[in-house]
C-alpha cells in the first residue's frame, strides 16, 4: 500500500485500476459496446474545465472505411494496433466552443467577449481545456475496466482534413480502447518520485 491508497476515498482496487496498476496497452481484444462508449463520455464530462467550457469533442471510429482512412494518417508504429483495436477515438476540440456559452455557462456570459475579439486566446483555451478533458477520458476508460492506448504519433492536419474538413474541430489525440490483448504491456517504465518533481514554496 502507498500513501495514495491510504489517503484515497475509493478502495485500493479502484486506485490500482485507474492509476497505480493501469498501463498503456499496445494490443487489444474483445469488444467495446455502444453503452460503454457512451459511459466513457458520461464520466469524462464531469471533470472541471475553464468556465465549464467543455471544448472536447469525441469521434468514435467504427466503420472499416473510416478506420482505414485514420490508419493511413498514423505513424508506422501505431498503424497495426489501431487497425485491430475494438474501438478508436479521435479527440479534438471545438474551434468555436465559446459560441455555445449560453449552454455551458448561461448565468455568467461576460467573459465570452474576450474570446470573441481574440481568436488566438479562444483557440488556446479550447486546446488546453480539451487536453485536460483527454486526461479525464483516459481515466474514464480505465474506470470501466478497459485499457486505453493514447497516441500523438499521427498527422493531425491529415486527420482534420479527412474527418473535420469544415475546420470546426482540431484533433490532437488518438486513443485505442478495448480489453488488453496478448503481450499488451511492455516492461513498466520508471516514474518520477515526489521529491523529483514537487516543491513547496
Amino acid at each position: 500500500m502507498t500513501i495514495a491508497h491510504e489517503e484515497a476515498v475509493i478502495d485500493a482496487a479502484a486506485v490500482d485500476a485507474i492509476f497505480a496498476e493501469a498501463r498503456t496497452a499496445n494490443s487489444f481484444a474483445g469488444e467495446v459496446s455502444e453503452e460503454q462508449a457512451q459511459a466513457i463520455y458520461e464520466l469524462t464530462k464531469f471533470g472541471p474545465t475553464a468556465f465549464n467550457s467543455q471544448p472536447l469533442r469525441v469521434t468514435y471510429v467504427r466503420s472499416e472505411e473510416a478506420r482505414a482512412k485514420l490508419v493511413e494518417t498514423l505513424s508506422p508504429g501505431n498503424k497495426a494496433k489501431t487497425a485491430s483495436a475494438p474501438l478508436v477515438a479521435v479527440l479534438s476540440y471545438d474551434t468555436a466552443w465559446h459560441e455555445q456559452w449560453d449552454k455551458f455557462l448561461p448565468v455568467y456570459a461576460a467573459p465570452k467577449a474576450m474570446y470573441d475579439v481574440n481568436p488566438e486566446l479562444a483557440a488556446a483555451t479550447g486546446n488546453n481545456n480539451a487536453h485536460l478533458q483527454a486526461g479525464y477520458f483516459i481515466l474514464a476508460v480505465r474506470s470501466l475496466g478497459l485499457a486505453a492506448g493514447p497516441m500523438t504519433g499521427a498527422d493531425f492536419a491529415a486527420i482534420d482534413a479527412e474527418f473535420f474538413p469544415a475546420g470546426d474541430q482540431k484533433s490532437f489525440l488518438v486513443v485505442n480502447i478495448g480489453q488488453p490483448g496478448p503481450d499488451a504491456f511492455g516492461e513498466a517504465k520508471p516514474k518520477f518520485a515526489y521529491e523529483d518533481v514537487v516543491r513547496t514554496v
